[in-house]
């Protein structure tokens, strides 16, 4: 006999009773969750992760950046309480200012630099054929992979002041190119990484060289996603190079630079193996950033981890105010669409 009543007349699939039938119970999933429980559960795993490696060890940086935390500390002996006193040793200590005006100096000058040249290379990808921008897009981002610690020792051999292939490439030059541009001709024994200017003008050229290429991919998918027509129409009303670029490219890609700017800050501000190698370790002190000011003061003997703390909690606030504007952002760019 025909089961008339779970089967539909043409065959398809069982009748599903309507909405709002009385006494309906909410849709629930494989799981047995309720529908609307299941997002919740799948996040539960991320944050578990998150809380344990991420905000615990950062509610534990605040809570040392209150005591005084060191080598008897460490062995056991209850850690003491000191008030405010970390912040104000680091506001009174000159080392403070000249290691967070190292830090804006360099991540003002290297963020320029690496949207303008990553940038430059995005536009000129934008005009390769589809195989010669494939290839150079992955021998760009062959220096965007390079581990930190590999940049660093190369370029930390490149100007070394006795084998280094720069002073060799300066002495090559003619005597009088030489002398009007720098003013000498002989560079033989130069110390670039004695200064604490010069080891970060190594600095600068070292990540500008390991960051240019996210940048410059990132501008090319932006660049991609423009039409072409917009351009056409520039071009037949004769509109120049540079116009079409400050009419229609940078206003197209204006959230791409706003994510991208931010994100080179945040990358900027927390250097610290590149000039860690560069510099030798920690004996310039002039050259000291924010990172490596907080490492100094934890590590280095006697410990005194409370001071490397409260260096670590000012860092993370402001990269934290810089982060806000950073989602706020991203917020705004998907309102657009």
């Amino acid at each position: 006999m025909a089961n008339t009543s779970t089967i539909a007349r043409d065959g398809g699939s069982p009748s599903v009773p309507a909405r709002g039938h009385r006494g309906a119970t909410p849709p629930r999933g494989s799981s047995g969750l309720p529908a609307w429980a299941v997002p919740y559960a799948l996040l539960v795993p991320g944050l578990l992760v998150i809380a344990g490696l991420l905000l615990y060890p950062l509610f534990q940086m605040v809570v040392m950046s209150f005591q005084n935390v060191g080598l008897r500390q460490i062995r056991g002996v209850p850690a003491e309480s000191v008030g405010l006193e970390n912040y104000q040793k680091l506001i009174e200590s000159e080392l403070f200012w000249t290691s967070l005006r190292n830090t804006v100096v360099f991540a003002v000058v290297t963020v320029a630099l690496t949207l303008l040249l990553g940038t430059l290379v995005g536009l000129l990808l934008h005009k390769l054929g589809k195989k010669m921008s494939t290839f150079l897009i992955i021998g760009i981002m062959a220096a965007w992979a390079t581990p930190q610690i590999a940049t660093a020792i190369i370029w930390r051999w490149l100007f070394d002041a006795e084998s280094g292939v720069i002073n060799r490439a300066l002495n090559a030059l003619p005597d009088w190119f030489s002398s009007l541009l720098f003013g000498r001709s002989d560079w033989t024994g130069e110390p670039w990484l004695n200064d604490a200017f010069t080891i970060y003008l190594v600095l600068i050229i070292a990540v500008v060289w390991a960051s240019f290429p996210f940048i410059a991919v990132s501008v090319l998918a932006g660049l991609k996603s423009i039409s072409k027509e917009l351009y056409e129409a520039a071009r037949v009303d004769g509109a120049s190079a540079w116009r079409i670029f400050w009419k229609i490219t940078f206003p197209l890609l204006k959230p791409v630079f706003a994510v991208l700017t931010v994100l080179s800050v945040i990358w900027d501000f927390k250097v610290f193996t590149q000039l860690f190698v560069l510099a030798g370790g920690t004996s310039n002190r002039e050259a000291f950033n924010l990172s490596l000011y907080a490492f100094t003061q934890a590590f280095s003997a006697p410990p005194k981890m409370g001071m490397g703390a409260a260096i670590a909690v000012v860092l993370t606030l402001i990269l934290l105010v810089i982060t806000f504007f950073y989602v706020r952002q991203i917020v705004k760019t998907e309102d657009v669409r």
